[in-house]
């Protein structure tokens, strides 16, 4: 199998005016257009905000920011859906779950977000055998 780690870029790049997803994100088949936004510039959280139902918005950010050496490896067949060839950089999200406080707040490692950040277009990838937890504390 062909595989190789992200090259990830840092996700504080510009927002995105649209992300498209190739494959519809777990849990929201319906959806597949959203907006990346910063939500504040001293933050790394930010907002993947639904562009056809305004009641949907997940909060994403940079796992660089929040998790020391995080490195997902993605194949080639997730890297060609979102339009990465080998060894090109791609932009790395993971969703936040926000909890009452911050330590009830976590981040899913296991399917992080693989965006092509020239084109917009994106996927979760769901890491099939790894050991990144679907449940990370951010106040880890």
């Amino acid at each position: 199998m062909d595989s190789e780690t992200t090259g990830a870029e840092s996700a504080g790049a510009p927002d995105l005016a649209e992300v498209r997803f190739a494959a519809p994100l777990l849990g929201l088949e319906h959806l597949s257009r959203f907006a990346l936004v910063e939500i504040d510039p001293e933050s790394p959280l930010m907002a993947l905000q639904s562009l056809e139902d305004e009641a949907v918005r997940l909060f994403v950010l940079d796992p660089a920011e929040v998790v020391t050496g995080y490195s997902p490896v993605f194949d080639g067949v997730s890297r060609a859906a979102v339009g990465l060839a080998p060894g090109e950089p791609g932009l790395l999200l993971v969703v936040v779950s926000p909890g009452a406080s911050l330590v009830d707040s976590t981040v899913n490692l296991l399917a992080p977000i693989l965006v092509n950040g020239t084109s917009g277009v994106a996927a979760q990838v769901v890491l099939a055998g790894s050991s990144y937890p679907l449940r990370q504390p951010l106040a880890a």
